[in-house]
């Protein structure tokens, strides 16, 4: 569940970019920098991130504010799941990443499952798009999107990349510690059911 404060401080600031991208008027302008120094000054009060750090990472933004989109490949063998363990916490995630200007959703998958996994990989559908705040991911700055992207191997050999230091597959029942910031269990046994009985449902929240 999402931290109501951190809610709060996130509505805040969207409010306080989107107001400063179209607004005119001086006055408007200014009770709108108003408003965004008060989402940075929440941060600061229930982190121990410095005021300037919050400034650069979450209040830097310009133009209408929207969800940030992480994109996920799903990809089977033999009824196991690819996973990456991620350096920046030694725990186990989906390939994937942040979404790029100027490749789609597949283009993006793609990459990140070679960079990440040194798969060769060609996206099949979209199995979900989730809203991170409706699941048990660890709080965050940014409203997020999570796209999963089933896909299938057509070359390439398994090796660990820059953000990478393992890659395997796993069992349903043999999960490893997952990353919570990237994919929680559910949503992984959530995958496993869907690919399994060949649903083409779409999880949606």
């Amino acid at each position: 569940m999402q931290l109501k404060w951190l809610e709060w401080a996130k509505q805040i600031q969207a409010i306080s970019q989107t107001g400063l991208a179209y607004s005119k008027d001086v006055y408007d302008i200014e009770r709108f920098e108003m408003l965004r120094n008060m989402s940075i000054e929440i941060l600061n009060e229930y982190t121990n991130v410095e005021t300037d750090q919050i400034r650069t990472l979450f209040a830097n933004e310009t133009g209408y504010a929207t969800p940030k989109v992480d994109i996920r490949g799903v990809i089977f063998k033999e009824h196991k799941i690819l996973l990456v363990r991620e350096r920046i916490d030694g725990a186990w995630a989906l390939p994937g990443g942040w979404a790029d200007i100027g490749l789609s959703p597949k283009e993006v998958v793609v990459k990140e499952a070679k960079e990440e996994s040194g798969l060769d990989v060609r996206a099949l559908r979209l199995l979900g798009i989730l809203d991170k705040k409706f699941h048990n991911h660890p709080p965050a700055s940014s409203h997020v999107y999570k796209l999963f992207i089933l896909c299938e191997i057509v070359g390439g050999s398994m090796e660990s990349g820059l953000e990478t230091s393992e890659v395997g597959f796993f069992a349903e029942d043999e999960l490893p510690a997952l990353s919570a910031e990237r994919n929680t269990e559910k949503q992984v046994r959530k995958l496993f059911e869907i690919v399994r009985n060949d649903d083409r449902e779409v999880m949606l929240d």
